[in-house]
């Protein structure tokens, strides 16, 4: 628990199927595959993978020369991977783009994250594949992010980090070097333990609940006033209805008499 960071360091299954990096079981199958998995990365991949950026959720008609036109703004290129099919030839939404400075790749790592290119939001991060010590990937059951509706999200990348432990203290960490400019949802816990925790909760709850009281009642006589006005303008209605059926009558009678007088 000491050396507890919201980013993996080193690539674990069990603990990247973990929201706080904590578990001591794995709760799914892949997690169980990829514990199992002896996985060895793709030795015809070419480059300095400590140059490489993956970029993720691309739009399946976003091009290289797409990719090229965005990412030089940010230095150098030395060489951009679309992965396609190998059947059909199309995208499958990702690519590895190489830089020539490591200036380049950490600006566009730290500004090109969750940029929009052919209406879809992207996302960027350092290749892992053969800079992440135990990398499984997502085929295997391993890797990041991944969708709610699965039921398999795994934790511990940039784009869902851990959680930071109930018991753990407060840490200060900036393993990217981007500040307070990144968010963070593991510095949302606090320090306080659970007791501190519920002795507050029903502190507040006590100031809270006069406060609610206050509003229903609030509520209560504004909605008796609403029914008062709906039935004042009922009333309203019905005098106007019966002034109208008089005068109607009214001139009615008048005009029999003119008529029984030209007689």
């Amino acid at each position: 628990m000491a050396d507890w960071a919201p980013i993996a360091k080193e690539y674990d299954p069990l603990k990247a199927g973990s929201i706080d990096g904590t578990d001591e079981e794995p709760h799914d199958r892949a997690i169980w595959r990829a514990m199992l998995a002896r996985y060895v990365p793709n030795k015809g991949v070419t480059g300095d993978p400590h140059l490489t950026l993956f970029v993720a959720r691309l739009n399946l008609q976003t091009t290289e020369e797409k990719l090229r036109e965005v990412f030089s703004r940010y230095g150098d290129i030395r060489k951009i991977r679309l992965v396609r099919d190998l059947v059909t030839g199309f995208s499958k939404g990702y690519a590895f783009i190489e830089y020539k400075e490591e200036r380049a790749l950490l600006k566009a790592h730290r500004d090109a994250n969750r940029l929009v290119i052919d209406q879809h939001e992207i996302f960027v991060d350092f290749e892992l594949e053969r800079t992440l010590k135990g990398w499984i990937p997502r085929r295997l059951g391993g890797g990041f992010g991944g969708k709610k509706e699965s039921g398999q999200l795994r934790f511990g990348g940039r784009d869902r980090p851990f959680r930071k432990p109930i018991n753990l203290p407060n840490m200060k960490n900036d393993f990217y070097g981007e500040g307070s400019s990144e968010k963070r949802n593991w510095s949302r816990e606090g320090t306080r333990d659970w007791r501190t925790r519920d002795r507050d909760h029903e502190r507040g709850r006590d100031k809270r609940w006069p406060e609610r009281e206050r509003s229903w009642a609030w509520g209560d006589s504004e909605r008796d006033s609403k029914e008062e006005r709906s039935r004042g303008r009922e009333r309203k209605d019905r005098d106007r209805k019966d002034r109208d059926r008089d005068r109607s009558r009214e001139r009615d009678t008048k005009k029999q008499r003119d008529d029984d007088k030209h007689r």
